[in-house]
């Protein structure tokens, strides 16, 4: 009986190097996985380049990371090993391989892109409240130079900021627009 090894080294390079890949990358793609799935996600494993041309696709999704190398040695690994009986020409067979390999990039850059949809942060900014009618809570003196506060409801919770006003006085108990934000916790009504 013939054992893996054998089986192994009486291939040729070029399927030596397709198993190789598909084999090593596979394990690797599995421990990932298992790593991923136990909360132990290993994402802040990504190639860093720093500069201006980094191939940083938005979204925390970037074309350099140990997950798309993986990705693509799994693809190309598995693409040779499968279409190495039926194409016969190691350079078309190799082509192949890599272009199903880049597939694989591009399937998961998909549905990364997808999950990032799902995501829902539910912290509140105070940018979101321009535009929206608030309740004026302390009275809010004429001109910029004294503050009162109003509150905000949004996204089911509700908010108090100081606000200042260009403006006449308002009262409290007054519905008014915010218009802009002078800083982290002042807004400016209307």
């Amino acid at each position: 009986m013939q054992t893996y090894l054998d089986m192994f080294q009486a291939m040729d390079t070029w399927m030596q190097v397709f198993w190789g890949c598909a084999v090593i990358g596979s394990v690797i793609f599995i421990i990932q996985m298992v790593l991923t799935l136990i909360g132990m996600d290993s994402s802040d494993m990504d190639v860093d380049f720093d500069g201006t041309d980094t191939m940083d696709l938005g979204g925390g999704i970037s074309l350099f990371s140990i997950k798309n190398f993986v990705n693509f040695i799994v693809g190309f690994g598995w693409a040779g090993v499968c279409f190495g009986g039926a194409i016969e020409n190691k350079w078309l067979l190799t082509f192949i391989a890599v272009l199903v390999g880049v597939a694989f990039v591009l399937m998961f850059f998909f549905i990364k892109k997808q999950t990032k949809k799902l995501e829902h942060n539910g912290a509140f900014e105070i940018a979101d409240c321009v535009g929206k009618t608030v309740d004026v809570y302390l009275r809010i003196p004429a001109g910029k130079g004294g503050k009162g506060k109003v509150q905000v409801s949004l996204n089911g919770s509700v908010h108090e900021f100081d606000a200042m006003t260009e403006g006449e006085s308002i009262a409290s108990g007054q519905k008014v627009e915010v218009v802009s934000i002078i800083d982290g916790s002042t807004v400016l009504v209307k």
